[in-house]
């Protein structure tokens, strides 16, 4: 006997082994139950996702003998449907007749009563590919067909279909297959066939048949013949031409440490052995677009294609707004393979300006105006402070918002007198002006600013930091706070390193999480202080970043130069604002610039 495949094999017989559609299963059933099932069907939806078998389940429910739970699988009827041999259902496919003249034979038949069961039902698959003429020709007939027939009309694109054909019908939307559905049956199948497998194989195949479950079947059929033993991950990799998830991280490392030559390597490999570099560029979106939300939540449910250490590695190479560039140009990339005759080249350029930091800074000087009435002015700032500008004579407030030290001034929207004001200032301002933090903000620092951590660190001792780790064990005690519920699940992870009198140093698992910590840090300088009674400064850094201000301590301390301990009780206040004040020549130039007296200088405390 010649072989079936599985999807044939393993086809419901029934409506309870129909796996998902269960509105569209229930409906059907409690229809043909009361005896009001309708004239007209229009079943839509995605390929192999049950279409065509429902509608030959509706047929033997209608035509079965049993009074209880039909189809029963034993009459005459159901059995003779089951085998394609009962006279009175019809299946037809619309893509090889599609005129007129097979739907007028139709049309002459319907009217004849049934040779064997209650109903004829005409099973009219890829009802879309009928001709205009077809689908006028069928109007009246489903509008009014006799009572002893049923149409089922099934389609993938039921857009095609003529408006006034799916007013006729009752129409049921057919949604893929989930997941979880499809690997029950999977495992379902797998089993009754005898055949042994990795856990991970039912996932892969999920992946590839996209809701599908007779391409789900037609993907195992194919990689049990494959392997013809156990089921492997690899074998699924092989026949489809998909690289593991292993090499889909490695390739985005190599991609962010700028390793071109290792990059463009593995990309011929790839082409050489036959790897879709469509389906690669789609997995690289979705293993992406997870770390991303993962990096957003810190929930390790929401990762499906890789686990919470493979996430956290990803974004100790780059920031949130990193990654989301990147799937942009994965994104656009994906979009022109349409139209590319060679995708291989197109995936290569993509990769290379993901090493390319694209994405700037954009900062927006104010259009400044002299006027009677007032003038504007806008300082040019430096990165860690923002000044203010009070001059008495009706001038106009305006704040210049803190730019990065990286990027170049914006000369082209300056007026000739502001240019004066920041050359002055460029020229008094010669020490680096710096904010002094509070309890309540978090201090901006770079990777890369270790020295202040070693300061800090000098000034820390063992009994200070003793008892604020006792105090910050009472963390898991509010997890179930609603109000702190963000914050602590922010720092559920986070140990302190080190602690001095008026601060304590925090760790963060990854850089992502440490500048998430400090964008809520006032919140979270509140949580410490009122319900761990950690009234302190806090500073964040990683363990990576700690290992090396360890290791500073240890050389400096044998070299007899480690730095005085940081001294939170000087003040530090920016200074080129006083000296400004202090400087009658300056002021005067002032006057001279803008042609008023007295003018006043004064900053705001922060």
């Amino acid at each position: 006997m010649a072989y079936k495949a599985l999807y044939r094999t393993y086809r419901p017989n029934t409506f309870d082994e129909v796996v998902g559609q269960q509105h569209i299963v229930k409906t059907l059933q409690n229809a043909v139950h009361q005896n009001k099932v309708a004239h007209a069907y229009l079943f839509c939806g995605p390929r192999g996702t049950g279409k065509t078998t429902i509608a030959k389940l509706l047929a033997k429910a209608v035509n079965c003998e049993a009074k209880e739970n039909r189809p029963c699988e034993q009459c005459a009827n159901c059995l003779a449907i089951k085998n394609g041999s009962h006279p009175d259902v019809v299946e037809i496919d619309a893509a090889s007749n599609n005129g007129v003249d097979e739907i007028r034979n139709i049309i002459e038949k319907v009217k004849y009563s049934p040779i064997q069961g209650k109903y004829k039902v005409y099973i009219i698959d890829e009802v879309h590919m009928l001709s205009t003429g077809a689908f006028n020709a069928l109007l009246k007939t489903l509008e009014e067909p006799p009572a002893h027939v049923i149409f089922v009309l099934a389609t993938t694109e039921p857009h095609k279909v003529l408006p006034t054909i799916i007013s006729r019908c009752q129409r049921y939307d057919f949604t893929k297959v989930s997941s979880q559905e499809m690997t029950e049956r999977l495992k379902d199948v797998l089993v009754h066939e005898g055949i042994e497998y990795e856990e991970e194989v039912l996932s892969l195949i999920c992946t590839l048949a996209d809701g599908g479950m007779r391409d789900a079947l037609s993907i195992l059929d194919q990689a049990i013949a494959y392997t013809n033993q156990k089921l492997t991950v690899d074998a699924i990799n092989e026949i489809y031409g998909i690289t593991t998830i292993s090499e889909k991280i490695s390739l985005i490392k190599s991609v962010f440490i700028k390793d071109v030559k290792t990059v463009l390597e593995k990309v011929r490999t790839y082409s050489e052995s036959g790897i879709d570099i469509v389906r690669l560029t789609s997995d690289l979106i979705d293993l992406i677009k997870e770390i991303v939300i993962y990096s957003y939540t810190n929930e390790g449910s929401f990762l499906k294609k890789c686990d919470i250490n493979q996430a956290e590695e990803i974004l100790s190479y780059k920031r949130t707004h990193e990654l989301l560039r990147s799937l942009d140009l994965l994104m656009e990339t994906l979009e022109k393979y349409k139209n590319a005759s060679n995708v291989v080249s197109y995936f290569e350029v993509c990769l290379l300006k993901m090493m390319t930091d694209t994405e700037e800074t954009k900062v927006e000087i104010p259009s400044t105006t002299l006027s009677d009435s007032g003038i504007k002015a806008v300082q040019t700032v430096r990165p860690e402070i923002v000044t203010e500008f009070k001059p008495s004579n009706n001038i106009e407030e305006t704040k210049e918002l803190p730019i990065e030290k990286e990027k170049e001034e914006s000369k082209s929207y300056v007026t000739e007198p502001i240019k004066k004001i920041s050359e002055i200032l460029e020229t008094e301002e010669k020490k680096e002006v710096k904010q002094k933090p509070t309890i309540h903000q978090s201090v901006s620092r770079k990777e890369t600013d270790l020295e202040f951590y070693l300061s800090l660190v000098v000034g820390a001792n063992k009994n200070e930091k003793e008892a604020d780790r006792k105090k910050w064990d009472d963390l898991g005690k509010k997890m179930n706070v609603l109000k702190y519920a963000k914050i602590t699940n922010l720092l559920r992870n986070s140990n302190i390193l080190a602690s001095g009198k008026e601060f304590f140093i925090l760790s963060a698992d990854y850089q992502a999480l440490a500048n998430q910590i400090e964008d809520e840090m006032e919140g979270i300088c509140d949580f410490c202080k009122n319900e761990l009674n950690l009234d302190k400064r806090i500073f964040v850094i990683t363990p990576d970043n700690f290992k090396k201000v360890t290791q500073m301590f240890l050389d400096r301390r044998n070299s007899n130069t480690l730095p005085e301990p940081f001294d939170f009780s000087k003040k530090e206040e920016p200074a080129g604002i006083e000296e400004l004040q202090k400087e009658d020549g300056v002021l005067k130039k002032l006057e001279e610039i803008f042609g008023i007296e007295n003018i006043e200088i004064s900053e705001e405390d922060n």
